[in-house]
């Protein structure tokens, strides 16, 4: 496996200028990563600076919180598609899913693959605020309203992807959806325990770390 081409390289901080939004683009362009992934306004500067790379746009909505009107999450998803999104990571409704309303969760999760079109989705879960039982059920709500992916975090909240939660969304999602660990991937170390775990797609605030830790490895043992 070439674990560049699983890395969806993340840059979402509020201050992010167009130069390291830039930079980040040559960086995926350098290793192959599988995309880049930026907040909705950024989507028109990355899908002219990666068209025809072959590289993925990636953009997150309802983020960080996931606490916003489906309807809003909707528009920015039909939007973010329009101007180039390939995929699209969404932030579940994290207060319905603990109120055990489990109807507005995957009616929220409906309307964003519905204005999807063909990009895929992406659910994000934020996991360290969830009980097994919610990561499961939040895991099958997303199957159930046609997810592409269960994705475990946003890297915003107390939290990041383990192990343990890998195992216990890859065993409830089977073949039904892939996954996506994200929040606080910081080694090449961890990234292949995540990967053995079941894990289909990497999120790494820094994948040139990954990619240069991987290159170096790979060169010594060949590839993973």
């Amino acid at each position: 496996m070439n674990i560049n081409g699983i890395i969806d390289h993340t840059i979402l901080k509020a201050d992010a200028k167009q130069e390291e939004l830039l930079r980040y683009c040559d960086e995926a362009k350098e290793f192959g990563f599988a995309s880049v992934v930026v907040n909705s306004a950024n989507i028109p500067f990355i899908a002219k600076e990666l068209k025809g790379s072959g590289i993925n746009i990636v953009a997150v909505v309802g983020f960080p919180l996931g606490a916003m009107l489906t309807s809003v999450k909707a528009f920015e998803t039909s939007e973010c598609v329009k101007m180039g999104a390939d995929e699209i990571d969404m932030v579940i409704n994290i207060g319905a899913l603990k109120d055990k309303d489990y109807k507005t969760v995957e009616e929220d999760i409906r309307a964003v693959v519905e204005a999807s079109g063909d990009a895929a989705v992406k659910v994000i879960i934020e996991t360290c605020l969830l009980s097994d039982e919610e990561k499961i059920m939040a895991s099958k709500l997303s199957v159930k309203a046609g997810a592409d992916f269960v994705k475990t975090s946003t890297g915003f909240s107390t939290g990041g992807a383990t192990v343990g939660d890998i195992e216990l969304i890859k065993k409830t999602v089977g073949d039904s959806a892939l996954v996506k660990a994200s929040g606080g991937v910081r080694s090449l170390e961890q990234a292949l325990d995540l990967i053995n775990a079941g894990t289909n797609r990497i999120g790494a605030g820094d994948g040139k770390l990954l990619g240069e830790r991987y290159k170096k490895i790979g060169q010594v043992q060949g590839e993973y």
